[in-house]
């Protein structure tokens, strides 16, 4: 599963990268080294053939679901199985988004801890997440747009880490992901596969085990990176 990231991009060079046409909420934007679920952050959707911005709160609410607590459990959504379930289903046709990072954490589990690694492009470019996202309202009115991360499993290189990592699009596969008005979800399947290219991965701190840890500190490589061969 994918459930820790970070995106500690400025906004213009974001909006630079991905030549976005416009970023609805600015304000609520903050750099973070260490984003969990129910935290918010900003995802990239199609609307109108323009590049669209929001917020969206991590951990998907379908939007028939009575119960706002089931997003604990849909902060990611199998690529394998995705026609199979009814959260998931609907939303492929129009909903299609990208969970806009730079990098990522996994746990690898050992005898008696769990050693989190971090994930990152070699060029230190983002990294571009395929999801699905959903508006939910409230018995009150109140809206919320929620957002899950598709996963798949892992390149070879990474399996001694974790059996599952998030869908990692290029700029090309981005752009027919978020197309939905161009492209069928059966246009896309192809693109669920494992990362496309090698990143760079490295142990980190187990102070990112604490999302109130938000700092540079979350991302600093703690190995001998001329003894540690992850690759």
């Amino acid at each position: 599963m994918c459930g820790r990231k970070t995106l500690t991009r400025d906004m213009q060079s974001i909006i630079q990268e991905l030549a976005i046409d416009e970023w609805i909420d600015p304000d609520s934007y903050t750099a973070s080294y260490n984003i969990a679920p129910t935290q918010r952050s900003p995802i990239l959707f199609f609307e109108n053939s323009q590049r669209i911005v929001k917020s969206m709160q991590w951990g998907l609410i379908p939007s028939w679901s009575k119960d706002k607590t089931v997003s604990s459990k849909m902060i990611n959504a199998r690529s394998e199985t995705l026609t199979e379930k009814p959260s998931f289903q609907n939303l492929l046709a129009k909903n299609r988004c990208i969970v806009i990072t730079d990098g990522y954490y996994e746990w690898k589990s050992s005898r008696n801890k769990k050693q989190p690694y971090y994930f990152h492009h070699p060029q230190k470019r983002l990294l571009l997440l395929a999801g699905l996202w959903s508006s939910w309202t409230s018995s009150d009115g109140n809206k919320i747009l929620t957002y899950t991360i598709i996963t798949t499993h892992p390149r070879k290189d990474f399996s001694h880490i974790h059996n599952r990592m998030p869908v990692i699009l290029d700029p090309t596969s981005m752009a027919t992901w978020i197309d939905v008005e161009s492209y069928s979800f059966n246009d896309t399947v192809d693109m669920l596969g494992p990362c496309p290219y090698p990143l760079v991965v490295y142990p980190v701190s187990q102070e990112v085990n604490s999302p109130r840890n938000n700092s540079p500190d979350c991302i600093i490589n703690i190995s001998d990176t001329s003894t540690l061969d992850l690759f």
